[in-house]
């Protein structure tokens, strides 16, 4: 019953040009099977193709839920709520996910730096919804979080957790040879 009251998200949807997976999120049981999810965006990728979402966030009905999707270079952002949910919503979750990967991406908004800065997207993805209930929205914010997941904002992700495991396991071994 609470579920209904808090606004509530399908999907997060970040494909290629062509409909490929670049990062995804599902938090509802809509699209049980790994197929049926590739389906889904497959479906999504074909009906909106045609559309003029570069300028500003298109709405779209399909398959009994709202979509809202906007293209920048050779990325295409969705958002899913079911048609029930509020537009304006699900819209302001689709923009804060957006200005959020410009934020991290310093404004380069294509696949290559997507892909090699996957690991800051997917975290983005974990700071704006959680279990489908919208968190958070404002860009600054989410880029602020997931930039302090990280010790040195100009290293990549990967890197400074590499760091991180040497550092523990350097403490450790000192610990072990000090005893």
């Amino acid at each position: 019953m609470a579920r209904h009251l808090c606004p509530s998200v399908k999907n997060i949807l970040l494909l290629d040009s062509e409909g490929k997976r670049v990062a995804v999120k599902y938090y509802s049981d809509d699209w049980p099977t790994n197929s049926s999810k590739l389906a889904f965006e497959k479906s999504v990728f074909t009906k909106t193709l045609k559309s003029n979402a570069r300028v500003e966030a298109e709405i779209s009905m399909f398959e009994n839920n709202i979509v809202i999707y906007k293209f920048v270079q050779d990325l295409h952002f969705f958002v899913t709520g079911g048609d029930e949910e509020n537009e304006l919503i699900l819209a302001t979750v689709l923009q804060g996910f957006f200005d959020a990967v410009a934020l991290l991406l310093r404004s380069n908004v294509d696949k290559r730096e997507a892909l090699e800065n996957l690991d800051l997207i997917l975290l983005c993805l974990d700071e704006i919804v959680d279990g489908g209930i919208v968190l958070e929205t404002d860009a600054s914010i989410i880029a602020g979080k997931v930039a302090t997941h990280s010790m040195d904002a100009e290293a990549p992700l990967s890197e400074q957790t590499i760091t991180q495991a040497w550092a523990t396991a350097r403490e450790h071994l000192t610990r072990t040879l000090l005893s």
